[in-house]
Parts: C-alpha cells; sequence; structure tokens
C-alpha cells in the first residue's frame, strides 16, 4: 500500500522470514557459527537460546539453505507440545521412519538402526529441536538416552536446541543434570543495541529500495527503547509507523507520528521492553538530546 509513496520496490518489515533480507548483528554472527558448528562438528548438544523473535529461527533456516544436504541426514522438530505426542514419536517422524502402533522401545531400537545405518553411508544424524522450551523433563531424558548412540570415538547423532529462555531454567533442575552435562556448546541471543537496531532498520530499508531517509535516526532510537531491540517488534513497529505516516502523507515517519503508534499499540509486546535500567536510560538520554521528546 505504501511502497509508491515511500519509492520503495518491496515490503520491508515483513514478519515472514525472508533470507534477503537477513542482517547479521555480532551477536547473530556469533549465534549463527555457533549453530554452523554444532551441525557439523562432533560436539555432542548444541544449545541457542534467546527472546521471542529475537532471530533464532531465521538464522536456522538460513544454515539450512547453505548446508550440503547430502552430506547429512537432518530431522528437524518444531512442535514438542507433551498434548500433540512424545518426542520420540516427532523424531522418528522427521526421519521418515514408521511410528504408528509401536512402543517407545521399538521407536528407539527403529531411530538407532537408521542413525547406525546413515553413518554406514557416511552420513551424520541431526536432530535439530526448534521451540525446545516446550519440552518436559521427561521428554529431555527421552533425548538424552539417544545421545549414547556412538560408534568408538564418533558421534553418530548431533542434537541441536533452540528455544526460549526458560528452557535453560528447565536444563538447570537437578533431575536433568546428565542431559545439562552433555551441553557441549551454548550461546544466548541477545537483543539488538541501539546501533545494531539503526543498522538492521537501515539494512532493511535498503534492500527493499528505500533511497532517502524514510526512518530518521531519532525515529529508530524510540523504535529501538520500546521494542527492546527485539527485531521481530523492531518489524511490527516500523511496518505499522510506514501505514501511519502514508495515510498522513508523510515523506518520513515523523517523532510524533512514531510516538503515535507506540500510544495506540495495546498488544503485541511493543510496550513489553520499555522498563527502567542503564540501557534504557542511555536510549531515553539519547532520544532527548535529539529531538527533545521524554519517554
Amino acid at each position: 500500500m505504501y511502497l509508491k509513496h515511500f519509492g520503495l520496490t518491496q515490503k520491508p518489515f515483513s514478519l515472514i522470514p525472508d533470507p534477503a533480507f537477513i542482517h547479521f548483528s555480532k551477536k547473530h554472527q556469533i549465534a549463527y557459527h555457533m549453530l554452523e558448528y554444532g551441525l557439523f562438528e562432533q560436539t555432542g548438544i548444541t544449545l541457542i537460546t534467546g527472546e521471542v523473535g529475537s532471530g533464532k529461527t531465521t538464522l536456522l533456516q538460513h544454515l539450512l539453505n547453505q548446508v550440503d544436504q547430502q552430506a547429512l541426514s537432518i530431522g528437524l522438530i518444531n512442535n514438542t507440545h507433551k498434548n500433540l505426542g512424545s518426542l520420540i514419536d516427532w523424531i522418528a517422524l522427521a526421519f521418515n521412519i514408521p511410528h504408528e502402533n509401536q512402543d517407545k522401545v521399538s521407536l528407539y531400537n527403529a531411530i538407532q538402526g537408521f542413525i547406525i545405518e546413515q553413518y554406514a553411508q557416511q552420513k551424520r544424524s541431526v536432530i535439530i529441536i526448534d521451540e525446545a522450551q516446550n519440552m518436559d523433563a521427561e521428554s529431555l531424558e527421552e533425548l538424552r538416552l539417544l545421545t549414547n548412540i556412538n560408534a568408538n570415538k564418533d558421534h553418530l547423532l548431533q542434537i541441536v536446541l533452540i528455544g526460549q529462555p526458560e528452557l535453560i531454567q528447565t536444563l538447570e533442575q537437578p533431575a536433568l543434570a546428565q542431559i545439562a552435562q552433555r551441553i557441549a556448546i551454548e550461546y544466548h541471543l541477545k537483543a539488538l543495541s541501539l546501533k545494531e537496531s539503526c543498522d538492521y532498520i537501515e539494512h532493511r530499508l535498503k534492500v527493499a529500495g528505500a533511497q532517502e531517509a524514510i526512518i530518521p535516526k531519532e525515529v529508530m532510537a524510540i523504535i529501538c527503547y520500546h521494542t527492546g531491540g527485539i527485531p521481530r517488534l523492531i518489524n511490527t513497529l516500523c511496518d505499522s509507523a510506514l501505514v501511519y505516516a502514508y495515510a498522513k502523507d508523510e515523506t518520513c515517519v515523523s517523532t510524533d507520528t512514531i510516538l503515535e503508534v507506540v500510544k495506540d499499540r495495546k498488544i503485541s509486546g511493543i510496550n513489553r521492553f520499555a522498563q527502567h535500567g542503564q540501557a534504557a536510560e542511555e536510549i531515553r538520554q539519547w532520544v532527548f538530546d535529539k529531538v527533545g521528546v521524554e519517554l
């Protein structure tokens, strides 16, 4: 709707992951390389955590688009809620192993046989579990049993867990010490800083064909403040800001417009991160110095 008005060739802040718009902050670069290392090296379990919308799944999808599928057998699991079936069933399904009407012992043996067969073909098996914070202690114990499948000094199975911070709390339970000790790589993807948020917004606008400064620096600071530097929330707020600016016939998003957007947002978590603290105070002061607006 607003593309022609702002001279854009495509929508810059879609919530649908698009490889063309991927932007690597230093934090995302580290997380990406951790994922890559966990996929290709014999490391046991890799754990990547981050807030909702921080970009974990986007990084994973980008990595899977780059890997040689001929060298790995990848089982991707996006749903681990217990009400939708046991983890062992989901693992069998991810590897296309028949699982209906089979007990857990039979399924475990079938999965073990599959992994050994892949190893004989010089292919390593990888289980990637996204949204892993939904796993309970029983599911994690099932996963631990699969880590016992080894051949001499080789790890036949790589496990990658991706989830929200609650996953760390679950793994800190004393009863899960055995699986926690097998986590070789761990990284928490933090929110973007003010500079990183500005770089992120500018990158997406540039990819979308922007020739002018559609979102000024001071507006970016307000966006960063109210989203806490979470990429998905930045996209949501920026997209709404462009709609409002278009409706008001602005050539760029004004401070009044972005504050109006923030005020009108009652859900989506836009104001959830606007809390007191050193980082928030720095942004608050920066915005005030630039535009004289108290947040």
